[in-house]
């Protein structure tokens, strides 16, 4: 299995973790990639209200990989929604790339979601009718770019994941492991900030699990920057750093050696 280089690995087992417990009293410096101060998210359920975070204080640098652990409720698919500009805090800030964006409106969020983040779900999330090209092609499209560059980007984002002969190919007519790696070529397609995975092995069965965090390895050795949302201490045990979500706040943040 592909690992990072020695220099990258002393970077990783000394990345700067903050107290859990310490107030968030912080700028966001261009040294990272993701700073929240006090992020809460509260949903009105009647006349209750339910707050699924409560003041998430999380730094991560360029190039760290990490994965955010929680069981089921504990606020870290909530987390997820708001590190990939798919929803907005209900209180406190959030700076990507150092871009303040938890006050954006939804356009400029949905500008910032093509632009910097690179998604991939457990569900894969492509197009039926649509070859592994033109699933891949979709960020490009959104963002203008003309057909000539975006396909020749979609065929060397396809070639990078080992899925160059399968470029033709509709997602009925590849394996699990193939559909999950046309998805990580879309979402690296458009060089983005962030790789944010969200249980990305969960519909294959070990295998083929075991190689696609083999490949996730390789793309975070190449400078990428992952965020790995997982229930499975397995998977998660192939970032670098775990980020342990109890009851919508941060319960535990460990950098492994």
């Amino acid at each position: 299995m592909p690992k990072p280089d020695p220099e990258q690995e002393s970077k990783m087992a000394t990345a700067e973790v903050f107290p859990i417990d310490k107030p968030a009293s912080w700028s966001a410096p261009d040294s990272f990639m993701i700073s929240t101060e006090d992020l809460w998210k509260t949903y009105d359920m009647g006349s209750e209200q339910v707050h699924a975070l409560r003041g998430i204080n999380l730094r991560i640098q360029r190039n760290e990989y990490v994965a955010i652990m929680g069981p089921s409720g504990s606020g870290k698919s909530t987390l997820m929604n708001l590190i990939g500009c798919l929803d907005s805090p209900s209180k406190g800030q959030y700076w990507l790339n150092g871009q303040l964006v938890s006050e954006l409106d939804d356009d400029e969020l949905a500008r910032i979601r093509n632009k910097e983040i690179g998604f991939v779900f457990q569900t894969f999330n492509l197009l039926a009718r649509a070859t592994s090209l033109h699933n891949v092609e979709l960020p490009l499209i959104y963002a203008g770019v003309p057909s000539e560059e975006r396909i020749e980007r979609a065929k060397a984002a396809l070639t990078s994941v080992g899925m160059e002969s399968r470029m033709n190919h509709k997602p009925n007519e590849l394996s699990g492991g193939q559909r999950q790696r046309v998805a990580i070529a879309r979402a690296l397609v458009n060089n983005p900030a962030i790789i944010l995975a969200d249980e990305p092995t969960g519909n294959l069965d070990s295998q083929t699990g075991n190689e696609i965090m083999a490949l996730f390895d390789r793309l975070h050795s190449e400078g990428n920057t992952i965020v790995l949302v997982t229930h499975e201490h397995d998977i998660a045990e192939y970032a670098h750093r775990i980020v342990y979500i109890k009851d919508g706040v941060v319960a535990k943040d460990e950098v492994k050696s």
